[in-house]
């Protein structure tokens, strides 16, 4: 028999009185945390308790207790690494999400969780003019999408080799490598590295971090040799031979790893000649946009993603750029064969239709997982196209007022050029950027994070939050003259 909603009313109403303090709280609560990690687990932890707690006192015990450690990420005035803010209907898709309970990996069971992703994919694919018949996959995070992406360029490579992954494994396979620009995210190498792909071949970068497309020729061309002397036979090499004795090339195809939106100067590889360059060569070119993708929903940004739309497959997140809550990955593959070959299982208690679509299930690595593309749809639905342009176009536009106001500031150098979210700078010496650093985080009014980029350390701001506006674009500026003039001092 079914509880009905009574035992759940209360705690639901306490999570959304809390929630709503938390969000009332952004415009004006220290960002950082005010507590660490260890003095939390000793809140939270100790032994296990004997008797239980009504459901609504643990939700006023947990949003009293973790408070301390919250870190107001979702505040106009956090700058740091590249994390967005959660549109309203996303955030309340999300709470929907949970309370439907819904297990979206089959489209049958599902139907209405199915259906509404099913849309945002189409949507993400019509609004960044990417194939309208590509696969779409709603994964956890970039990381993620990155990997499956990936994980249908080596099914579908392999396979032009000769050789099944999916039962062959890699050993014996042809050998195939990946090619990265010097500057790429290490997500890219941690997907190789969980697809037992190894160090990819790196290409050196531009000072802006844009893979060189001459250089890429280069590396491709060496590419292609070492495949021609690992394809010649003799006494001491033979080549591999598939499972019905036919013999194989002993390398496959390489795969181009391209990036949109460099992580410390926002910078986009030059798609279209790139591209160009991998397809001459044959390979599979993929393209990591983690929050760089959505730029092509913006005409004025055309530019820095001329040929985009060429690639095989795709990789962003929504949490970033688009600003819903964690857990929303994008991938996009144009080949659905291999993105559904790849993930896809068959279990023998899933009956499916023949020449069905496919389920939510076979575009990720997967089987049980909550609806989360559902905030992705909402999020669309309620920006539309022309909202979706205007909040990515907004967030560019913070960042050259964040530039212009910054490079006023005696002592600052703007290392970047800021042609999209993120800025990075420094204060003279490394010794004095990590003084000032450290200044503004303690101080507390706002939050940007360290990093080294070309052999300095640098501060960065990365521009992501829907709700920046000029007043936390003043209180940034503030932050950073006054930790200067502190470190001086």
């Amino acid at each position: 028999m079914s509880t009905g909603d009574e035992p759940f009313r209360d705690a639901l109403d306490a999570a959304a009185g809390h929630a709503r303090e938390w969000l009332a709280s952004q415009q004006t609560r220290r960002v950082g945390p005010r507590a660490t990690a260890g003095e939390l687990e000793a809140v939270f932890g100790g032994p296990l308790p004997r008797a239980g707690m009504p459901a609504e006192e643990v939700i006023d015990y947990l949003a009293a207790e973790a408070e301390p450690g919250l870190m107001a990420m979702p505040s106009g005035r956090f700058f740091g690494w590249v994390i967005g803010g959660t549109l309203p209907a996303a955030l309340a898709a999300d709470w929907l999400v949970s309370a439907w309970d819904q297990s979206s990996m089959l489209r049958a069971a599902t139907p209405a969780t199915a259906a509404l992703e099913a849309a945002a994919g189409h949507w993400f694919l019509e609004l960044l003019g990417l194939p309208e018949t590509a696969d779409v996959g709603f994964v956890t995070g970039a990381t993620m999408a990155n990997f499956a992406g990936l994980s249908a360029a080596r099914w579908r490579v392999l396979e032009k080799a000769g050789w099944d992954v999916n039962t062959g494994g890699l050993a014996g396979a042809p050998a195939l490598r990946c090619i990265v620009g010097q500057e790429r995210h290490d997500s890219i190498d941690l997907a190789l590295r969980y697809l037992g792909l190894g160090s990819p071949i790196v290409v050196p970068s531009d000072r802006q971090g844009r893979m060189d497309p001459a250089e890429l020729d280069c590396a491709l061309d060496r590419a292609a040799l070492d495949r021609s002397g690992l394809d010649r036979t003799g006494p001491d090499r033979a080549l591999a031979t598939a499972s019905d004795g036919t013999a194989l090339s002993a390398a496959a195809l390489p795969i181009v790893c391209l990036q949109a939106g460099n992580v410390h100067s926002g910078a986009f590889d030059p798609f279209l000649q790139a591209i160009t360059v991998a397809k001459a060569h044959g390979a599979w070119v993929h393209v990591d946009g983690a929050f760089g993708l959505w730029a092509a929903a913006v005409p004025e940004l055309a530019a820095l993603t001329a040929g985009l739309h060429l690639a095989d497959s795709w990789a962003t997140d929504a949490h970033k750029t688009l600003n819903v809550p964690y857990d929303c990955g994008i991938v996009a593959v144009r080949d659905t064969e291999a993105l559904e070959a790849a993930m896809s299982v068959d279990p023998s208690y899933i009956i499916r239709d023949a020449g069905a679509a496919a389920d939510p299930f076979q575009t990720v690595p997967e089987l049980s997982r909550r609806a989360r593309g559902v905030p992705v749809w909402a999020a669309l639905k309620s920006l539309g196209r022309d909202g979706v342009a205007a909040q990515v176009r907004n967030l560019a536009s913070r960042a050259s007022q964040l530039a212009e106001q910054l490079s006023a500031l005696d002592g600052v150098e703007i290392l970047n050029d800021v042609v999209y979210t993120q800025v990075s700078l420094a204060f003279g010496d490394d010794a004095t950027t990590r003084a000032v650093t450290a200044r503004i985080i303690e101080d507390g009014l706002v939050w940007m994070s360290g990093s080294r980029w070309q052999g300095r350390d640098i501060l960065r701001l990365s521009v992501s939050n829907w709700t920046t506006d000029d007043a936390d674009v003043e209180a940034a500026v503030a932050a950073v003259r006054k930790a200067l003039a502190a470190v001086r001092g």
